[in-house]
């Protein structure tokens, strides 16, 4: 299993467990995504992407996407889309 570098995280909403990505490639929903970063190193699918509070199946460089995350994530985190796992 090989990981790619997706982007970074530029914020995180507690209260509804959301975190926003800057993206650096393209994401889809069905992918895993490994977020890294100093107290953070977990994995987890992409149920679902909104931008703008539009929902998206998909988004790619330069975009600032919305997902819903599993543990805390912190502002500058790198995220990596997981290649070769299902």
């Amino acid at each position: 299993m090989a990981g790619v570098r997706v982007g970074k995280v530029t914020h995180f909403f507690d209260r509804i467990s959301v975190a926003v990505l800057a993206l650096d490639d393209k994401i889809q929903v069905g992918d895993t995504l490994h977020f890294l970063g100093r107290a953070t190193d977990f994995k987890q699918k992409v149920e679902s992407l909104q931008i703008e509070h539009q929902a998206v199946t998909q988004a790619g460089p330069g975009q600032e996407v919305a997902i819903k995350v599993v543990q805390k994530v912190h502002p500058n985190d790198s995220v990596f889309k997981l290649i070769g796992e299902e």
